[in-house]
């Protein structure tokens, strides 16, 4: 048998969650991106969180039900001839932020089924790069192939735009 909480004590549970989250998105600076969140998923259901086509990448989770590691997410291609205009980077390495010339882009909440108190943050930055073109005396975008290689030995070759993504676990952990 189940007995239901009282009002005062489900409404205080909901208070303190709003102000937990509240607190974590106060440190975040506004996504580029703003969504709802996701629908809530079921331990051991893989899902995709958000695809980047320009990085032929896409990032996937689930949650666990271990309570040491409650969701796991994975960062994978999406085909394997996809050419990338910009690379997924680990973010523990690059270590995202704005002042280093990150732009916090997307702000994934993923709520679970089994634990609606608990639900996964993924937070993804991209670090963008001036791609302005050099166009020639005919208006067109050429590469020479010479020019290339000379850069590339040179270590010279333009940047290209970085995502990172960083994954937390938030609210209260259920019992099992």
């Amino acid at each position: 048998m189940r007995f239901a909480q009282p009002p005062l004590l489900a409404g205080v549970a909901a208070i303190a969650l709003a102000c937990a989250a509240g607190q974590a998105l106060a440190a975040d600076p506004a996504p580029e991106i703003t969504r709802p969140a996701a629908t809530p998923q079921a331990v051991g259901v893989v899902h995709t969180l958000r695809q980047i086509p320009e990085a032929c990448a896409r990032i996937e989770g689930a949650f666990t039900g271990d309570s040491a590691e409650p969701y796991r997410y994975a960062v994978v291609r999406t085909r394997p001839n996809c050419q990338p205009r910009a690379r997924f980077v680990d973010a523990a390495k690059a270590q995202p932020s704005e002042a280093a010339g990150w732009v916090f882009n997307d702000l994934l909440r993923v709520p679970s089924v089994e634990c609606p108190s608990q639900q996964a943050v993924v937070r993804v930055w991209r670090k963008p790069v001036d791609q302005t073109v050099e166009l020639d005396g005919q208006g067109q975008s050429r590469i020479y192939i010479e020019e290339a290689k000379r850069a590339a030995a040179a270590g010279t070759i333009a940047a290209i735009p970085m995502y990172a993504a960083e994954m937390g676990v938030e609210g209260k952990a259920c019992s099992r």
